[in-house]
């Protein structure tokens, strides 16, 4: 255990910054490009990008020697992480795992070695690609960390819960799971009761395994760094409602990645108030990102990772920018709601009220004020494959986008993980269609 705290505390102290400061140089002694962006339809690419990526390889380098030296825990996307942080946790999200798997299209390999195992291949793109990499070791980042701990709240989805005891069988492992009764209209007293209950448990569960106690100031600086994060998250992507936006809801969509996985941390926040902070100067220098925007729209449902580039191209070139999304928004909406004071109480609501816990006509209320704040002329609705629960009803919605507000509204059938699913010659010829439509 202190052999390998110290290799740790080594790599995370000593190894990363000489590293990073390696990679520094080789960029600083690399020759220019010159001309490779004249033609192409975005504007410069923000400088927060490479710090960015130095957060990630931080996060992800320093995970490889986390397990028998830190209390390691694996939890969803959507899991109130802010009450496992004053425990000393690292935590590993294999949903951003799995992002980073599918934009690297390392997918469809890993899921075929779940397939094999005896799942289905209708399963998620994510589950079935992160349960691949266990089964295998495979996987980009090097090595994931052995966890001590699986957390899952099931406000995303129910795939998780299934998912996530998959895992706990074969790593035998405990799992907590926080489940969060679906919300329609408002959500009920008993019902945030009962979500609270859990929340005390989780914590306590989460005492067992680490021996430690979870202070209450600990607690309470947590929530705040929680709901700071998300707030500032929300900032950023209020910088869309510019014209021309500053970035790209396809932008956000990367960018996201602190907010998921560093989350109730310092760094996280002051990472996006350096992303706000270049948003503000190229709204000041009017700079857009793309060239020339004519159109806005909006993104609804998860991205199509191993598609990003090649979609945000196309609809560029044509002067779309998507310059919001409901999966980003997702992360900022219910921010508000925590409250270091009542840490268990707030995070009930918080974690109860996102949108993917709640019914239809909230979901249609979401996307037509961001259609109304963003200045949408059109949407795109991601009908995918692999989250069922995020696609359910959208076809609903395209009506109501379509009667309500008078745009056009494209479904574009695909999958946010697993290109075997994804036919880019069907899709292209309905997105030609649906930019001629636009006003």
């Amino acid at each position: 255990m202190i052999a390998r705290r110290l290799k740790f505390e080594a790599v995370r102290r000593l190894a990363w910054p000489a590293l990073r400061g390696f990679k520094s140089a080789q960029r600083a002694l690399r020759p220019r490009r010159r001309g490779s962006r004249d033609k192409s339809p975005f504007g410069p690419p923000l400088e927060a990008n490479r710090r960015l990526k130095e957060l990630l390889s931080e996060h992800y380098l320093v995970g490889r020697y986390a397990d028998g030296a830190v209390p390691v825990a694996w939890v969803t996307s959507g899991f109130p992480v802010e009450l496992l942080r004053p425990l000393g946790f690292h935590v590993v999200y294999p949903e951003n795992h799995g992002a980073l798997c599918s934009a690297r299209r390392l997918v469809p390999e890993l899921a075929e070695e779940a397939e094999r195992a005896g799942f289905s291949r209708d399963l998620c793109g994510y589950a079935r690609g992160d349960i691949g990499a266990v089964l295998s070791g495979r996987t980009p980042v090097g090595r994931l960390p052995r966890p001590d701990l699986l957390g899952c709240c099931t406000n995303i989805c129910q795939t998780v819960l299934y998912w996530y005891r998959a895992l706990a069988a074969h790593l035998d492992v405990p799992l907590v799971v926080v489940d969060t009764p679906f919300v329609y209209g408002e959500s009920a007293p008993h019902q945030l009761a009962y979500v609270r209950a859990q929340l005390e448990e989780l914590v306590a569960a989460a005492e067992r395994v680490t021996g430690r106690r979870a202070e209450r100031a600990r607690l309470e600086r947590s929530l705040e760094l929680g709901r700071q994060g998300s707030l500032l998250w929300g900032e950023c992507l209020q910088r869309g409602q510019h014209r021309p936006s500053p970035w790209t809801a396809f932008d956000g969509f990367f960018h996201m990645a602190p907010v998921v996985a560093l989350r109730g941390t310092e760094v996280c926040n002051s990472y996006y108030r350096l992303l706000r902070d270049e948003l503000d100067d190229r709204i000041r220098r009017g700079i857009g990102g793309i060239v020339d925007e004519r159109h806005r729209l909006l993104w609804d449902n998860l991205p199509i990772w191993y598609q990003v580039r090649a979609l945000a191209t196309s609809f560029a070139e044509a002067g779309c920018n998507f310059v919001c999304a409901t999966y980003t928004n997702a992360w900022a909406e219910s921010a508000h709601h925590l409250d270091p004071a009542r840490p268990f109480e707030s995070a009930a609501r918080a974690y109860s009220e996102i949108i993917l816990n709640r019914d239809l006509p909230n979901r249609l209320r979401v996307m037509r004020e961001l259609a109304r704040d963003y200045g949408c002329d059109g949407a795109v609705l991601h009908s995918d494959r692999s989250c069922k629960p995020y696609s359910i009803g959208q076809i609903d919605l395209k009506r109501r986008l379509g009667d309500e507000l008078g745009m056009p509204v494209l479904i574009v059938d695909a999958d946010h993980a697993d290109p075997r699913a994804f036919s880019a010659e069907q899709v292209d010829t309905r997105i030609q269609a649906f930019i001629e439509a636009l006003p």
